[in-house]
């Protein structure tokens, strides 16, 4: 499947042939291609923007899969052997998580430091600086309402794009697809992975 552009960093687990897996999935800047392995069953995860591992740097997880060790049903993160979650016990698993001290959030849009700091600050949590993560929202928005069969022209001046190729190279690098391969409902159509509304028209 086209795995497309994101900030967030998720938790994947998948139980297939080989057993039940574990890994942490980083922020992805651009488009990609991702294997999706047969018979496959995956529950993912995603963190908000600024929940951090301490132990486990987002930056270094950019473009990036990271595996986790498994045992059986269990999986180790940063030296904590835990169950693998279900999709029922998901919001259960972070809070044990939080409670254990291996999430953390941070104040990515803190307002009592200068420019400088929080563009640092911004980065290390998030591992993009804070006008990608713009463009990646702006790009995510518009190929949803594209894919809800709105025009590329009206997408594109709604969405604040100079015009139609600057709506197209931005869904070439952060989505993959086309506008006119998006609009393509058929069972033919590239799949895509989670694709959703992340933003309101005053974040962008």
């Amino acid at each position: 499947m086209t795995s497309v552009a994101r900030a967030h960093w998720d938790f994947v687990f998948w139980e297939g042939p080989d057993g039940v897996q574990a890994g942490v999935k980083g922020p992805e800047s651009h488009a990609s291609r991702a294997p999706v392995p047969a018979g496959a069953e995956f529950l993912g995860i995603r963190l908000a923007l600024g929940v951090v591992i301490p132990e486990i740097p987002v930056p270094g997880l950019v473009d990036r899969f990271a595996d986790l060790p498994t045992d059986g049903t269990w999986f180790h993160l940063v030296g904590n052997r835990m169950r693998t979650p279900r999709f029922a016990d998901a919001e259960a698993f972070v809070e044990l998580l939080v409670r254990k001290g291996l999430l953390v959030s941070t104040d990515v849009q803190d307002t009592s430091v200068t420019d400088r700091t929080r563009q640092r600050r911004y980065l290390a949590a998030v591992g993009l600086p804070q006008r990608t993560v713009l463009q990646i929202e702006r790009a995510s928005d518009a190929a949803v309402r594209l894919r809800e069969g709105h025009q590329p022209a009206d997408v594109a001046h709604e969405s604040g794009y100079f015009d139609q190729p600057h709506l197209a190279r931005s869904l070439r690098r952060f989505i993959g697809p086309t506008a006119t391969e998006l609009a393509d409902d058929s069972d033919e159509a590239d799949p895509l992975s989670l694709l959703y509304k992340t933003s309101s028209p005053g974040d962008r």
